[in-house]
């Protein structure tokens, strides 16, 4: 997607999603298949990398919870 905006994780999953109705349809060219299966290992891609940030980004504020805290009276 070098030469396209990165969608959102809402919208790569909605066009996802849209992409497997239009498969699991049928009725397409053996060309549009392969063209709309390639849009949707993009899209997967997409997707999957909204969902690694997401853990990263879980993980560091679990982390930043479970350090002890040097502010005299923090909970944490």
């Amino acid at each position: 997607m070098a030469d396209e905006k990165t969608p959102s994780y809402e919208q790569a999953r909605e066009e996802l999603t849209d992409v497997v109705r239009r498969l699991e349809a049928g009725g397409l060219t053996l060309e549009q298949s392969i063209e709309l299966w390639e849009r949707g290992e993009k899209l997967a891609a997409v997707c999957e990398e909204w969902l690694q940030g997401a853990r990263v980004k879980l993980a560091a504020a679990m982390a930043r919870k479970a350090e002890p805290s040097n502010e005299p009276g923090a909970p944490f």
